[in-house]
């Protein structure tokens, strides 16, 4: 029988949200497919959740080494679980941790890795649906070794409502007894303050050139704020330094796949695209009826954006 076990990612004991998402997919596969789904927990974060969300068992490491991020005692770690416990998938948040941890555990396990993923399924095994070319097309992809490591995109899964029985925790090796890092975490900054992060978004609210100039993305902070939404914007605002890098959707920016995207006076370069062509519901609002945008949204609006992001904006404020 099956079983899956799923990286419970944390900062400062705070989960990441996509690591239920990925209990809740992983445990509708086993339901179906027989087998366990087995939550992994390092450091000190609240286990209780990923019971709720699906898991069968959760296990965690507890110390020193998991008070920050360190790939090196970190992929250590998981590879003693899986050695121990042999999952046939592993399955970690495609989050900044996640793209830096899942290839350094897959060559130490000899293992499988599929990146960026956006589905699972079962069909008398795994089957592992990921972008390819800038997400033109997709590929089925079977693994042949005991263990895959899988990176699972944010929001590509549904979150199921958290209702499920509480999961026993059980204590495990990771196996660094006598381990010294090459490396350690002296000190970490987090840009953003208290704004929405873009990966984890169920609304983006992005803006393009059609702005016209920097101060004019205000338009698009407001929106977001009155939305719930995160703050995105495409390449050539991030080049013409109108704002930060942290904020760039796209191939070279940030990878989302958000319940909503809206593109404002964006183009659609392929580029662009490709970091948010999986979004379930994209609206595009641009003056040029032939834009790019136009192929891959779901809802556009021909008009010029000045002439409509206010209206918009006041609109849904009214409804509160």
């Amino acid at each position: 029988m099956p079983n899956i076990a799923v990286f419970i990612e944390q900062r400062d004991g705070a989960v990441k949200k996509v690591a239920w998402q990925m209990i809740s997919k992983a445990r509708a596969l086993c339901d179906a497919a027989g087998g366990e789904v087995w939550a992994v927990l390092l450091g000190e974060a609240d286990a209780a959740p990923a019971g709720a969300h699906g898991a069968h068992k959760v296990f965690q490491a507890k110390g020193d080494a998991f008070a920050a991020y360190n790939s090196e005692g970190w992929s250590r770690a998981l590879a003693a679980f899986c050695t121990a416990n042999s999952p046939d998938l592993l399955l970690l948040g495609a989050t900044a941790m996640g793209k830096d941890l899942a290839p350094r555990l897959a060559a130490r396990l000899d293992a499988a890795c599929v990146s960026d993923s956006v589905d699972l399924s079962w069909d008398g095994g795994f089957v592992i649906r990921r972008p390819m070319f800038a997400g033109k097309c997709y590929a089925d992809v079977k693994v042949a070794s005991a263990t895959a490591v899988v990176g699972v995109r944010p929001n590509a899964f549904a979150l199921n409502a958290g209702d499920g029985a509480a999961a026993a925790v059980e204590a495990f090796d990771p196996g660094l007894d006598g381990f010294t890092p090459k490396a350690s975490v002296v000190e970490t900054k987090q840009a953003g303050g208290k704004t929405v992060e873009l990966t984890e978004a169920e609304i983006v609210v992005s803006g393009g050139r059609g702005l016209k100039e920097a101060d004019n993305y205000q338009l698009i902070r407001d929106l977001a704020q009155t939305m719930g939404a995160a703050a995105g914007a495409s390449r050539a605002i991030v080049d013409a330094g109108w704002v930060p890098h942290s904020h760039q959707v796209g191939q070279t920016g940030k990878t989302v796949s958000p319940n909503l995207y809206v593109a404002i006076g964006i183009s659609g370069a392929i580029q662009h695209l490709a970091g948010m062509s999986s979004s379930k519901c994209i609206v595009a609002i641009n003056k040029d009826p032939n834009a790019p945008i136009f192929k891959a949204a779901d809802y556009g609006i021909v008009a010029d954006l000045f002439d409509v992001v206010g209206p918009f904006r006041e609109a849904l404020a009214a409804l509160d």
